[in-house]
């Protein structure tokens, strides 16, 4: 039976979730469960992709990532596959009615991290971030609204700020591994080598302003998602405030992270927070 096989590939994308990414683990878990497992299936398909261009270094990644992607183009069209996470992803993408641009644009970016090392404008910065960041926070916006597209079109634009948000803050807070293992510097006109307190405040002014536009989205949400997503902004704002007070010359030899005990803090207090309806 196919349902036994999508049930199957269900706990696949929720099980990759949780095994990556305790944080988003726990944002997810505070959603509706009637939106859950699609968040699950988003984040399994857009995990593997990164995990093919940032992890296997002693593979052919672009073999790999060809084969990646021409199962998804197969499971998008034929509407299943016997890749576990690409045949959730599928029914996600289907069920919610995702743009077809958006995945192609995601996949765009995660190939350019293949071969492009650096981002020398704001043009190609800006384009990497869309299909990187911006898009995933779209798809999730789609199964957010449930298919009603006057609410997507209110709250695009701040699910892109905020899908945009997060992923300036991974690069800030990724500097030392993206720099030193990868080769990658993603912030235009920026020398990590010597970085300074202009160049890292304006960044960080960036991500703010990202947040506060992403925030106001959050308001507006439907119930089953706002304190879900309501807990990934409070995670990220943590991780910016803790890089906020490293100086720019040692920021590109830290790892920030929040640690479990602060993660449940933050849950405690945020849902203190939605229960008194100050979100």
């Amino acid at each position: 039976m196919k349902g036994l096989f999508d049930t199957v590939s269900n706990n696949c994308s929720e099980l990759v979730t949780k095994t990556y990414s305790t944080s988003f683990s726990i944002a997810t878990k505070m959603l509706s469960k009637s939106v859950r497992q699609d968040i699950y299936n988003i984040y399994g398909f857009v995990r593997f992709a990164d995990e093919i261009v940032d992890s296997f270094h002693d593979y052919n990644k672009e073999e790999l990532f060809n084969t990646f992607s021409n199962d998804l183009d197969l499971a998008l069209r034929d509407k299943i596959s016997l890749n576990p996470i690409l045949n959730a992803f599928q029914h996600t993408y289907h069920k919610c009615k995702i743009d077809r641009h958006m995945v192609s644009s995601f996949m765009k970016s995660m190939r350019l991290d293949l071969h492009k090392k650096e981002y020398l404008t704001n043009a190609e910065y800006n384009d990497y971030i869309y299909g990187s960041a911006d898009v995933v926070g779209l798809m999730c916006l789609k199964v957010f609204v449930k298919g009603n597209d006057i609410e997507y079109n209110k709250l695009k634009d701040m699910a892109m700020s905020l899908g945009s948000a997060f992923q300036k803050v991974n690069f800030l807070r990724d500097l030392k591994s993206d720099y030193e293992d990868l080769n990658r510097t993603y912030f235009p006109n920026t020398d990590l080598k010597n970085l300074d307190e202009n160049s890292k405040a304006d960044i960080i002014k960036n991500i703010e302003d990202d947040f506060e536009k992403g925030l106001e989205g959050i308001k507006r949400l439907p119930i089953e998602a706002k304190f879900g997503v309501f807990m990934a902004y409070r995670y990220y704002s943590q991780l910016l405030k803790k890089l906020k007070k490293i100086p720019a010359l040692e920021i590109k030899n830290a790892r920030v992270r929040v640690p479990n005990y602060k993660k449940v803090e933050l849950l405690t207090r945020s849902y203190v927070k939605y229960q008194l309806n100050l979100i």
